[in-house]
């Protein structure tokens, strides 16, 4: 009799009776745009049900058509899906709230969303570009409104039922405690990067304290240098459980409660990345005693501005 591991179907639960996030999540930014709707097609074949969006990827469209035609064949239903999508950093003022969170709903053929997210604490001036720069290539930041400014309309959003959860992405620990401090509605999710080279220890501890979903984007390390995957630990454990190390890496995001995102258009390996199994806790320990290598390779967090850094040569 063959054993069937269940953490792939692992759930966290979220605040305010808003349902529950899978942990295992598919990330839809893409180079190429038009592989969108193919890859979200073979993730959901694969089993995922939970898709992460944002305007600014600008490929919604794409992944509603999949979504839909999904559902209509009858291969999913709605209510299985976890849909995420966020607010681009241009939209920031209240004003500018609910028409770019109905311009998503339409984009992805949907009357809800699961998760709605600030994309970053950030806010541009506000307009139709998406990286209004000056003329000497600086960012055009907007001081005109404040993060609670912005989280009251999403509080809005669900009082009246059009979100069933909202969070923020790319945010620092020091302004979380902030928001967290004034919010009438607690950020049921709070999306960084985070992987075995950053763990994120204290604000995991932080947002455990306060019954937050950390969800972890870049969770095998984006591909970067120095590459997580190329770790000791990591390819010894693989060797040891016979998964793979992207397969370890991803147990042990969520084995220790933090849900994660990856993405490809591969077929292979988004089968591979959502065929994961629980480690033995002897493994859990050696990742978290035995890696010290500590790396942030995206400096969003710090600007607003989505891009990721090598921090090796190649």
């Amino acid at each position: 009799m063959s054993y069937y591991d269940a953490l792939r179907d692992t759930r966290f639960p979220l605040q305010h009776g808003s349902g529950a996030m899978p942990a295992v999540g598919f990330g839809t930014l893409f180079r190429d745009l038009t592989a969108t709707t193919q890859a979200v097609t073979q993730a959901l074949e694969a089993g995922f049900r939970h898709f992460d969006c944002a305007e600014r990827y600008g490929n919604e469209a794409q992944v509603g058509a999949a979504i839909h035609d999904a559902v209509a064949a009858g291969k999913v239903r709605r209510e299985d899906l976890f849909i995420t999508t966020k607010l681009w950093n241009n939209n920031h003022r209240p004003e500018r709230v609910v028409p770019a969170f109905e311009a998503s709903c339409r984009r992805l053929q949907v009357e809800v969303i699961d998760c709605y997210m600030i994309h970053t604490p950030f806010a541009f001036l506000p307009g139709d570009e998406l990286h209004p720069r000056d003329a000497f290539g600086h960012v055009l930041y907007d001081s005109g409104v404040t993060l609670i400014e912005t989280w009251r309309v999403l509080e809005r959003l669900v009082d009246e039922g059009r979100c069933k959860s909202i969070g923020v992405s790319d945010i620092s620990l020091e302004t979380l405690r902030e928001l967290v401090a004034v919010a009438r509605i607690k950020p049921a999710v709070v999306q960084v990067e985070s992987h075995p080279y950053l763990p994120e220890w204290e604000l995991l501890e932080f947002c455990r304290q306060h019954g937050i979903v950390v969800l972890a984007f870049a969770p095998l390390g984006h591909g970067m240098r120095p590459r997580v995957l190329d770790e000791p630990v990591i390819t010894g454990i693989a060797r040891r459980v016979r998964k793979t190390p992207a397969q370890v890496a991803l147990a042990w995001s969520v084995q220790r409660g933090v849900a994660f995102l990856t993405s490809s258009v591969t077929p292979a390996r988004i089968r591979e990345d959502a065929d994961i199994s629980t480690l033995p806790q002897v493994a859990m320990r050696e990742i978290e005693q035995d890696i010290t290598t500590r790396v942030r390779f995206n400096p969003v967090m710090d600007t607003g501005v989505l891009g990721f850094i090598s921090r090796e040569k190649c």
